[in-house]
């Protein structure tokens, strides 16, 4: 007899009989496995006819689950398209598309302990009140101080992994929002130490830059599904107008950007560097630890990089902007909070970003969501785990070549209203960098 027990994230399999999966831990006598390989040693000890003495799973009983949700085609689409794939996998679709309501659904589904992992504290008030609203019962929190287990749980990836080894048996199903935040070197650990043999990931854009969207597959399944933006404008989503404002630096922006960004250019050329990709510049980054020169380089290219982003004739450009769409609710982006508290100052605006304290920031939404606020500026804070209301219009003044980025901020204006044709724009400065950074983050939205 084969006794399975679980063990501090990892599975422990008594009985001297291993499996594909296990390695023998001398300190116990027994072969013990990662928690992400139940469900496989069980399908190996079956097709091997075993007998087995299953102790792992120490799950929370689950009310009947049952709610209102009507799945839209394509949502409907992608929930069939993942319990076909095994009920593990990755969802994709765009900022405002109804990601939540599949989940929602998939847990109906299923009927099971389910622990739904986010990023931030906001998404998990966010989370819980959606469980709540939803299904009628007390949801669990792990996250910002709380550790109250419910069968229906939503936790931060921070607590997640923090408390993996003590909750990592009691859920039979996990919701990775965010999914992308997974293959996180430490994050990954959460999806090692549970056991869950259901796991769904949800985001807007599946790939990452620096490749560690790979690991997916191994930690929950791969992508399963996947719409862009533009297959749901018109009839899901609002369609919308994308201008990008190309703006001049003065003569003396010019000449601190050319002086800078030769200094960068000057020492790839002599080194013989090439920047073909994400991959290569990460490798230049680490290089400037253990080389002064590159480092000297490096920073020379932020320094041009930060007198494009911020360039004084962007703020002339949206004085005009703001003026010309001022019946609009709108939203304006920043790379920095520098820029941020700048445009506040100028036009009057009220500000969101990191340092805005929790109260004040809910207060400022609820403003805009009245209509007390017509525009807000903003960092990224606001790219990610906070519901924001409806918006017609965005202003990208700076960013970063990330199309996930981009699909967020482009996402807060596409809510559908009747009527409504959201408006982007992008204020970008003639030849520099920034010219390049926004071309690479245009690259996600078609699919």
């Amino acid at each position: 007899m084969i006794r399975l027990k679980y063990d501090r994230g990892t599975i422990l399999l008594e009985g001297e009989v291993g499996t594909p999966y296990a390695r023998w831990d001398p300190r116990v006598d027994a072969f013990r496995a990662m928690a992400l390989y139940y469900p496989d040693i069980l399908e190996y000890l079956d097709r091997s006819h075993l007998p087995v003495r299953d102790e792992v799973v120490d799950s929370l009983p689950t009310p009947p689950l049952a709610s209102d949700v009507e799945l839209r085609p394509y949502q409907q689409a992608a929930l069939e398209a993942w319990l076909d794939a095994g009920r593990r996998g990755v969802i994709e679709l765009p900022t405002g598309a109804g990601k939540t309501y599949i989940a929602l659904k998939a847990m109906e589904r299923l009927n099971v302990s389910t622990l739904v992992v986010v990023p931030t504290l906001d998404l998990v008030d966010q989370w819980r009140r959606q469980l709540e609203a939803f299904f009628h019962v007390e949801a669990g929190v792990v996250g910002g101080g709380e550790v109250v287990v419910k069968p229906l749980t939503v936790s931060t990836y921070d607590s997640a992994y923090l408390r993996g080894e003590q909750l990592g048996n009691r859920f039979l199903f996990m919701v990775f929002d965010e999914v992308h935040h997974l293959p996180a070197p430490s994050y990954m650990q959460i999806a090692e130490m549970y056991v869950a043999p259901s796991r769904l990931g949800l985001t807007a854009t599946y790939e990452r830059e620096d490749g560690a969207h790979m690991e997916l597959p191994r930690l929950i399944g791969g992508r399963v599904y996947r719409l862009g933006v533009d297959a749901l404008t018109g009839r899901h989503l609002s369609p919308y107008t994308l201008e990008t404002v190309f703006v001049d630096l003065t003569p003396e922006e010019r000449v601190i950007y050319e002086r800078e960004y030769t200094v960068f250019t000057g020492y790839l050329k002599r080194k013989n560097i090439r920047l073909r990709g994400p991959g290569d510049f990460q490798r230049f980054i680490i290089s400037t630890g253990g080389d002064l020169g590159a480092r000297r380089a490096l920073l020379a290219r932020n320094r041009a990089v930060d007198v494009a982003l911020n360039a004084q004739s962007k703020i002339k450009v949206l004085a005009d902007l703001l003026t010309a769409y001022a019946d609009e609710k709108t939203l304006i982006f920043t790379r920095h909070n520098s820029l941020v508290y700048r445009i506040s100052r100028r036009f009057l605006i009220p500000t969101i970003t990191y340092q805005t304290p929790k109260e004040e920031r809910k207060a400022v939404l609820e403003a805009f969501r009245t209509g007390e606020f017509r525009v807000i500026v903003t960092s990224q804070v606001l790219d990610e785990g906070i519901d924001v209301p409806d918006a017609s219009m965005a202003f990208i003044i700076s960013g970063t070549g990330s199309s996930r980025e981009y699909i967020q901020r482009l996402g807060r204006i596409l809510r559908k209203q009747k009527g409504k044709t959201a408006k982007l724009f992008e204020l970008v400065t003639r030849d520099t960098l920034e010219s390049r950074i926004s071309q690479r983050r245009h690259r996600y939205r078609r699919g």
